[in-house]
């Protein structure tokens, strides 16, 4: 293994998805890729390319057909699912488009939600952990609102600050600007880049929005659930981000 590759964060190697039924398809083939720390990487390629799909490979939410994917150089494909889980709950954290915060709860019920689950906080540390991170995604004086009396790009930062609760080195956002308006967006772009340039996150996002993936440190594009080129346009069959 390569030093490069011994620094990864994330690798997936030859990773394939096919879901079965009477006409199995293929949503991603033979991928090889490895994410660096501290990088925003936009993945990108038309509707249906398996960007998606290799989001949810790459951060556990899914397993591969064949090939394997290693968090941190340790394979992940012979985990029981509560490994998993643990892996997920304590390295990664996920953004979606749409925000899944669940309605019933508070901001700051839902934000507590990732703690809880991992069960290395007190319920005060929880508390705390959760209010600093509102209070630094601006939502300080909505803690006891619910969802539904926030707007969009609110619901989106509570998101961001769920996915930041137990502190993962890596976020994984899918299209989370795709459902927003264009301030809305940029806030929450904004947002991301300062946790990769301010507090050494790698973020990395499936993203249609082409202006902002040229505003990432990298972008890699699928087609057909094969990455054919990274920022440069050069076809690889291999990359580091």
């Amino acid at each position: 293994m390569s030093s490069a590759e011994a620094a990864a964060l994330i690798e997936a190697r030859k990773v394939t998805r096919i879901l079965s039924g009477i006409v199995p398809t293929t949503l991603v083939h033979d991928v090889d890729f490895a994410i660096a720390p501290n990088r925003f990487i936009a993945i990108t390629g038309p509707s249906g390319s398996g960007k998606s799909s290799l989001l949810y490979l790459l951060g556990l939410l899914d397993v591969p057909t064949s090939g394997e994917v290693l968090i941190c150089g340790k394979p992940t494909h012979d985990m029981t699912e509560d490994e998993r889980a643990f892996l997920r709950l304590s390295m990664l954290g996920f953004v979606f488009q749409f925000h899944f915060l669940l309605p019933e709860f508070n901001l700051l019920d839902n934000v507590m939600l990732p703690m809880r689950a991992l069960g290395a906080r007190t319920a005060q540390q929880m508390r705390e952990r959760a209010c600093e991170l509102l209070t630094i995604l601006g939502l300080s004086d909505h803690v006891n609102k619910r969802p539904d009396q926030l707007s969009g790009g609110q619901r989106q930062r509570v998101a961001v600050a769920r996915a930041l609760a137990n502190d993962p080195a890596v976020i994984l956002a899918d299209e989370p600007t795709g459902s927003l308006d264009s301030n809305a967006s940029e806030q929450v772009f904004q947002i991301l880049r300062d946790l990769v340039d301010r507090h050494g996150k790698t973020v990395v996002a499936v993203t249609h929005d082409l202006g902002l993936a040229e505003r990432m440190d990298c972008q890699v594009h699928l087609a057909d659930g094969s990455i054919v080129s990274t920022n440069e346009t050069t076809p690889l069959r291999s990359t580091l981000c």
